[in-house]
């Protein structure tokens, strides 16, 4: 081999171990940026000439696919599951603990025990005002509950509309970095940071909507949904959502109330953003809530029609009992909702204009009756705790008194929650395992520092040749 050879093939070497170093430190600088993936030089042997030597062919991405696809589908699955459990939570805050003063059952309790105490002397008006006072806390209770459920809808609609925008947004990002990648691989220049950002555009995206990632030519990629809707194939598909400010009761995507999600114009499935965060919204706002508010107007549609059975001669027909529907008389064709607007009768409440001695002497009573008669008190306490099938809520057809009702409300929202918090765990459970194994594929700082001391013996060989054949050359023109 000629002196000018060798020394192309030592400058070769030199120009390779630089770069390796560049590689090197930049894994180790970026060890624990999240989405960064470890980079290696790839180089091959110079080939087609006499002079010889190492030439880099390009920077690779230390990337295992289908484990980054399992990990995506593992943050969706975590996300939908993160969705569902919070709403129950909240939902059991709502309805409150047995142990809870402020729970439905107890604020039956409370109004039972109110009715109770009347009863044992009927002629005292603080008696009679405290159950007022018991029934309309009951009744605020259940209002409550039903705005906050309402509310839970309302949030989980808009959490949807911004997710939508993400997503919009997001895709159009991630067409721009195909351009860039496309463009830079023509120029043959570095592409592995274009690489990263993309990743990580992607791995935002996937945690609202699973997202599988197609190879396409240039470097770009095309993505699909776990449900094979087309995201991004060459351009972006534009998602359509139509936020809802206020939602009450009777709203639903059923009656055309809610919006539902379009692409390019068309219906999107249901299958089509399956198994993601998105997913566990629409299904607190369509499901989970929705359930929530049919239990608590069955619960109000039980406590209303108990006290309608109570005979009292004072109340003209098709009159509102002790608790009303937004101060009218119940009919099942308006149970919907029902919860957020039971009230109790204004002809017992003192800041109505109403007195509470009508709890006692009936209330369509013109003026007191009998300050001893306890008759119709003790006839609501009982029938409040009188074993009776609920007429609607799904509740199944066993008796049970108004309580008891509440408390299996408050059993079946715990027992969701219970279910919900088990596919939590099990989904946080593997998305640690994956998210561990991507990390051990990530940069192993004490790997990259042995291959940092390698490259610096490397490029002091190379150096040291150089020297040699510079001092060669100096010799031979002395001669």
């Amino acid at each position: 081999m000629s002196l000018s050879a060798s020394l192309h093939t030592a400058l070769s070497g030199l120009a390779a171990a630089t770069r390796a170093a560049d590689v090197v430190s930049s894994n180790i600088a970026n060890a624990l940026t999240p989405g960064f993936a470890a980079r290696s030089l790839a180089l091959s042997a110079r080939a087609g000439d006499d002079v010889g030597g190492v030439q880099v062919v390009g920077v690779e991405r230390d990337v295992d696919p289908a484990l980054l696809g399992d990990r995506r589908r593992a943050d969706a699955a975590l996300g939908d599951a993160q969705a569902q459990a919070d709403f129950l939570t909240r939902l059991g805050e709502i309805l409150g603990a047995p142990d809870d003063p402020g729970a439905l059952s107890a604020r039956i309790t409370g109004f039972e025990a109110a009715l109770t105490y009347a009863a044992g002397d009927p002629s005292a008006p603080q008696r009679l005002e405290g159950a007022v006072d018991a029934a309309e806390r009951l009744a605020a209770g259940l209002r409550a509950a039903s705005a906050e459920v309402q509310a839970q809808r309302t949030g989980a609609d808009a959490a949807i509309g911004d997710m939508v925008d993400r997503l919009n947004a997001g895709l159009a990002r991630v067409q721009g970095l195909n351009r860039a990648v496309a463009a830079a691989t023509a120029r043959g220049e570095d592409i592995a940071g274009l690489l990263d950002r993309r990743q990580r555009e992607i791995d935002a995206l996937s945690e609202i909507v699973p997202l599988r990632e197609v190879a396409r030519r240039g470097g770009a990629v095309a993505l699909y949904t776990a449900g094979g809707a087309a995201m991004l194939d060459g351009t972006p598909v534009t998602i359509g959502f139509d936020r809802s400010p206020v939602i009450t009761p009777g709203m639903t995507m059923a009656v055309g109330a809610l919006s539902g999600l379009t692409i390019d114009g068309r219906a999107a499935a249901p299958s089509a953003i399956a198994g993601g965060r998105m997913e566990g919204m629409f299904a607190v706002r369509d499901d989970l809530a929705v359930s929530a508010q049919t239990g608590l107007d069955a619960l109000a549609r039980d406590l209303v029609e108990r006290l309608e059975g109570i005979p009292d001669a004072t109340r003209a027909p098709g009159t509102p009992a002790l608790f009303t529907d937004a101060g009218a008389a119940f009919t099942p064709a308006g149970e919907s909702g029902l919860s957020a607007r039971i009230a109790v009768n204004d002809s017992v409440r003192p800041d109505a204009g109403g007195a509470a001695w009508r709890l006692r002497d009936g209330l369509g009573a013109a003026g007191p009756g009998t300050p001893g008669g306890s008759g119709l008190l003790e006839a609501m306490r009982t029938t409040l705790a009188e074993a009776r099938a609920p007429a609607s809520g799904g509740f199944g057809p066993a008796p049970r008194g108004l309580a008891a009702l509440a408390a299996d409300l408050a059993g079946q929202a715990a027992g969701r929650l219970q279910d919900a918090e088990a596919r939590q765990s099990h989904a946080a459970a593997r998305h640690a395992q994956l998210t561990a194994a991507e990390a051990r594929r990530g940069v192993d700082t004490d790997a990259e520092m042995q291959s940092l001391l390698v490259i610096e013996q490397l490029y002091g060989a190379n150096a040291r040749m150089i020297r040699t054949i510079d001092e060669m050359m100096d010799t031979l023109v002395r001669l």
